[in-house]
């Protein structure tokens, strides 16, 4: 639909804000003048400049504004806005202000962040704004990961000497089409396909997380994948995050939102120390993939980093680099170590969330990792 240009200067006006009146003399209606001031509030004069002020009501009023007047993908936008230009932590301090809000993966990162100053009146609404946004996730996610992961090992337990209660029905019906008994109206099933008992895993994951500041959206992420991956009987599933520290969470897949209040966002990177502690902790390394997660600007021991990562491919073990694993664009990274990496047959690229399944999967099966990426247009380093 065109717009007359009228509508084209009064669009114009509402973006450049209330210093263009004079030279925009627009004439605003109730709607547009409400949308004028909340804009205002928040852009007007630059970062940290904004009209929002510190006490609570100006933020929940504002609050309250934007979601009346935009939909919820730009809601979205000016909340993350709103905390960058005008530090405005009590937008998470606050039970009310996070009551307001408009959950999604970006809110989730700034919680984690806060996690330790978050006072005790406001963790219980904080975990009910990460619980809405990982259950979102993981109807969203889960489905297919699951089939895209089980299904790409399936045939390596395929077995034609299936227990009653492992039969493949549908490939075994397929393998009998010619046994069927017409007077009897069904299938002799002379073949079984089944699969057998799986006394263990058959592959092992190891989930590697850089939980530097830069990294929250992708930690979101990974936190998800991981608990689903974990839930799968075939795979067994580590979860490790680090900055100049390490820890465990494996023990937390079961709890995504305990998981995530778990992590602590922010602080230096060690990432020599964290391969270090996954090479420990690895002891099928054949059967081994590891999702390194990070943008690989290395804060510890760079060229021990280095010789780490050299001796786990070494050893057979899949590493595949995420220089970010969100739909948040392309990300910063340390070029150098990338290509360090790329030279010694690990992938490096960044990863949407949609690929990820499709990407663990390849992964699994030991495909190229590299040819993959290419058919998806992902630029590998």
């Amino acid at each position: 639909m065109e717009h007359t240009d009228a509508e084209k200067l009064k669009r114009w006006r509402l973006v450049l804000g209330s210093e263009t009146k004079e030279e925009l003399p627009m004439p605003l209606s109730q709607l547009e003048t409400g949308i004028d001031k909340t804009l205002e509030a928040l852009y007007q004069n630059g970062p940290r400049k904004g009209g929002l002020g510190a006490s609570s009501p100006n933020v929940a009023r504002w609050l309250g504004d934007i979601r009346e007047y935009f939909p919820n993908t730009v809601v979205q936008v000016l909340q993350q806005d709103a905390l960058k230009r005008l530090n405005l932590t009590s937008m998470l301090l606050e039970p009310e202000m996070l009551e307001t809000v408009v959950p999604d993966v970006h809110l989730v990162a700034n919680l984690m962040s806060l996690s330790r100053v978050i006072p005790a009146k406001t963790k219980d609404t904080a975990r009910q704004v990460v619980r809405k946004v990982v259950d979102d996730l993981l109807k969203k996610l889960a489905a297919p990961t699951q089939q895209a992961i089980t299904g790409s090992l399936s045939r390596s337990i395929r077995s034609r000497r299936p227990r009653h209660n492992e039969i493949d029905w549908p490939a075994t019906i397929q393998k009998n089409l010619k046994h069927y008994q017409p007077q009897y109206q069904t299938i002799i099933p002379e073949v079984r396909i089944g699969y057998g008992r799986k006394r263990r895993a058959l592959k092992d994951v190891v989930l590697c997380i850089d939980q530097s500041g830069s990294m929250g959206s992708s930690v979101v992420y990974s936190g998800i994948f991981g608990a689903v991956m974990a839930s799968i009987p075939a795979v067994q599933t580590k979860m490790v995050v680090f900055d100049t520290a390490v820890a465990d969470l494996t023990d937390e897949l079961q709890d995504p939102v305990e998981l995530l209040f778990g992590v602590q966002l922010g602080g230096g990177t060690d990432i020599h120390a964290a391969l270090t502690y996954c090479q420990r902790i690895i002891t099928r390394p054949t059967d081994t993939v590891l999702v390194l997660i990070t943008d690989l600007y290395e804060g510890g021991n760079q060229a021990e980093m280095k010789k780490t990562a050299a001796r786990l491919v070494e050893a057979g073990v899949q590493v595949i680099t995420l220089l970010a694993l969100n739909d948040d664009g392309a990300p910063s990274y340390d070029h150098r170590n990338a290509e360090f990496f790329a030279s010694i047959g690990i992938p490096v690229f960044a990863c949407t969330p949609d690929l990820f399944p499709d990407l663990m999967a390849h992964a699994l099966s030991k495909q190229d990792i590299g040819q993959w990426a290419a058919t998806q247009s992902i630029k590998v380093t």
